[in-house]
């Protein structure tokens, strides 16, 4: 009898782990990432060869952070390497997400909350070294992306310098199907409070940074923490060396007090990357317009983003509104795309369907050359001016 017990036991306890390592993972992202069900969008011909025309870029998805192939067409989330190639992207960053607080919200957080990305950790099956080590999890990140260029370069590469860069869209121009991947980090946490981990992570391959998320950090105070903490001594030290790194400064995320800091020690562009616009969509989570436009004089950029909470309308008519309005608020020339896709957002559209923003934006009425700026052109022209030559 109790030889039957052990044995029920032991099968009860195999069920639960292969529930919770290799089915709870897809079912939580299926939640934290949907697409709201729609019939297919109408294209334009007209809009379909601008489209395909078009230099695509897109400054923040954060896909590596869920358990599936990216190399696959999937069947969940908005983003993987096939759905680059029909939606037309060149250059997507894909951001690393290390650490993220049980309840979070755009309002106020404590850096002491319990963390969300441990349990996806331990679940997902990441390497134990990376359960308690938020640098670990970002090499963890960086390590899937850098394997997929090398499992498959003729599908994505990784950039790390201009000329990486100017090689894939010159394949691209040559008619290969290459998408190119950047590295990012979604909060400078990533470091551990410990500036030598800024040289790891840039050896992995990271050429850009947001400072904070969704609280205060070692760097300084997130614009949903718990105080409009500047930056630290610490991040003073951090934003130095990015710069001299030739890293992009992302100040998604950070506190007002934090931004204006950065903007008084630096020269170069500086991007906020996955946001919207306060005159258009009244939200904390948007920067103020005139500190959107110091910004913007830098020579850095907008990422629109495509979800609910910063546009006040993810519809991609919507969208197209929110780029209007920046463009109104920091002209054509500093608006970018930004989607925080696979971000635990949800999106009206997934990376796939892209050619209907294109739509959307010619029905709105802006034009051609707007169009070819805010989706690609003036994000290239932020990598080339920072990136390492």
């Amino acid at each position: 009898m109790l030889k039957w017990i052990g044995r029920i036991i032991a099968a009860l306890i195999v069920i639960a782990a292969v529930v919770f390592f290799g089915v709870l993972p897809g079912i939580v992202e299926k939640g934290q990432n949907p697409v709201v069900a729609h019939a297919p969008y109408p294209v334009s011909p007209e809009a379909q060869a601008l489209h395909d025309r078009l230099v695509i870029g897109d400054l923040h998805a954060d896909s590596l952070m869920w358990n599936r192939d990216l190399l696959k067409r999937g069947d969940r989330g908005q983003v993987d390497i096939p759905r680059l190639h029909e939606g037309n992207v060149a250059v997507q960053v894909f951001t690393t997400v290390t650490k993220s607080p049980a309840g979070q919200n755009y309002e106020h957080n404590s850096a002491e909350a319990r963390d969300n990305i441990t349990l996806l950790a331990v679940a997902e099956l990441w390497p134990a070294k990376s359960w308690f080590d938020l640098t670990e999890r970002g090499l963890y990140m960086a390590d899937r992306l850098n394997g997929y260029a090398e499992k498959a370069p003729d599908q994505v590469r990784v950039i790390r310098s201009v000329s990486d860069l100017d090689a894939v869209l010159a394949a691209r121009a040559e008619g290969a199907e290459v998408i190119g991947g950047i590295l990012g980090a979604e909060g400078g946490h990533v470091l551990e409070g410990e500036i030598a981990n800024l040289d790891r992570i840039y050896d992995a391959g990271f050429r850009l940074m947001g400072l904070t998320h969704f609280f205060d950090n070692a760097l300084g105070g997130s614009l949903h923490g718990e105080e409009d903490h500047g930056l630290t001594d610490f991040g003073r030290a951090v934003v130095e060396g990015m710069v001299e790194k030739h890293m992009v400064i992302d100040l998604a995320h950070a506190s007002p007090q934090m931004a204006r800091d950065v903007l008084a020690m630096t020269d170069g562009p500086v991007i906020v990357s996955h946001s919207g616009i306060h005159s258009h969509c009244p939200v904390k989570r948007n920067f103020p317009d005139d500190l959107m436009r110091e910004i913007a004089a830098t020579g850095g950029v907008i990422g629109i983003g495509y979800w609910q909470d910063v546009t006040c309308d993810a519809s991609p008519q919507g969208i197209a509104k929110t780029i209007e309005a920046a463009i109104d608020v920091v002209g054509v020339d500093h608006v970018a795309l930004g989607s925080d896709f696979d971000g635990a957002v949800e999106t009206e559209f997934d990376t796939s369907e892209l050619a209907t923003l294109t739509q959307a934006m010619l029905d709105q009425g802006l034009s051609e050359t707007e169009i070819t700026a805010v989706m690609g052109d003036n994000m290239m022209r932020v990598l080339r001016q920072v990136l390492p030559q």
